[in-house]
């Protein structure tokens, strides 16, 4: 089953323009359910059944697998099947009457407007590091930008006369708006820091660590804890918490839904739906408070 599994890793990464992330977890995906087959005997791609495949699945609870991650297996097996069925290797596929696990889906991890602003005012020194950490910080609570694609992005990708970014996903890419804010950080960033960070290197990368290198999501994860224990904050922060917030600030405070969908990069309007949701729940709490205590209510 290996090699009808690299074609297919190939297939994906050519022709539909897969992220690295998506090519690595497809691929440990597929071989896991194919040495789990053929410790069963289940050698080609013919032999497999709805009923091979819903014991593969079984084995994954019972082995403690998260719903989630059965169901991101699950999802790699129909595209690998689905696949194979288009290209005539199967006359049926054994994947189209599995039942998915249902996963609950927690409400995202948000910030108020008062926590992001005391997070984003921790960084307030003169080192190029505290100038790069400010410029970061600003960039993704002003844009929602995913950490992969922050630490993607490049010097050109930046437009600060008009205030814009670009940001490159899996083949797609958008541009997003930020205000006056995000542009004094970052050209601050960009006159008094990179430079002196880069230490002669020479990079395309818009941000770069204390050793000249382009930065690293392990990196970017520790600098944001780092400021938000410095700032107090009691929740578990991550760069999504700073995506999280800003896109139910914006709904908050009125934006379009469509709108906000569209800065999140988001194929799914269901996606950007929960952040609405959100919304309504906080305002409906506040509402009951209010009526409960406010003496002319």
């Amino acid at each position: 089953m290996g090699t009808e599994i690299r074609e297919f890793i190939s297939y994906i990464r050519e022709e539909k323009h897969a992220s690295r992330n998506t090519l690595v977890s497809y691929e440990r995906d597929l071989n896991q359910m194919a040495d789990y087959l053929e410790s069963r005997g289940i050698t080609g791609i013919s032999k497999v059944t709805k009923t091979s495949l819903n014991s593969y699945v079984l084995y994954l609870e019972k082995n403690g697998k998260a719903a989630t991650t059965i169901s991101r297996i699950m999802a790699s097996m129909r595209a690998f099947f689905h696949y194979e069925l288009r290209q005539g290797n199967l006359r049926k596929d054994p994947t189209e009457l599995l039942k998915t696990p249902r996963v609950e889906r927690k409400a995202p991890g948000i910030l108020s407007v008062e926590e992001v602003n005391r997070l984003l005012e921790q960084p307030a020194g003169e080192t190029p590091k505290e100038i790069r950490d400010k410029a970061m910080l600003e960039l993704l609570y002003a844009t929602g930008l995913r950490v992969s694609e922050l630490i993607s992005l490049q010097v050109s990708d930046v437009n600060l006369p008009i205030g814009f970014v670009t940001c490159r996903d899996s083949g797609h890419e958008r541009t997003v708006p930020f205000g006056k804010t995000t542009r004094q950080a970052l050209a601050r960033y960009l006159d008094q820091a990179r430079d002196v960070l880069l230490k002669g290197n020479a990079l395309s990368e818009l941000f770069v660590n204390c050793s000249g290198q382009p930065m690293s999501r392990q990196g970017f994860w520790k600098i944001i804890k780092y400021y938000g224990e410095k700032a107090g904050i009691a929740a578990d922060i991550t760069p999504h918490t700073l995506r999280h917030s800003f896109a139910a600030h914006l709904i908050g405070g009125g934006a379009d839904l469509h709108a906000v969908q569209t800065m999140l990069g988001h194929a799914d309007a269901a996606s950007t739906q929960m952040y609405a949701a959100y919304v309504t729940n906080e305002q409906d709490s506040l509402r009951r408070v209010y009526q409960g205590a406010h003496p002319r209510r």
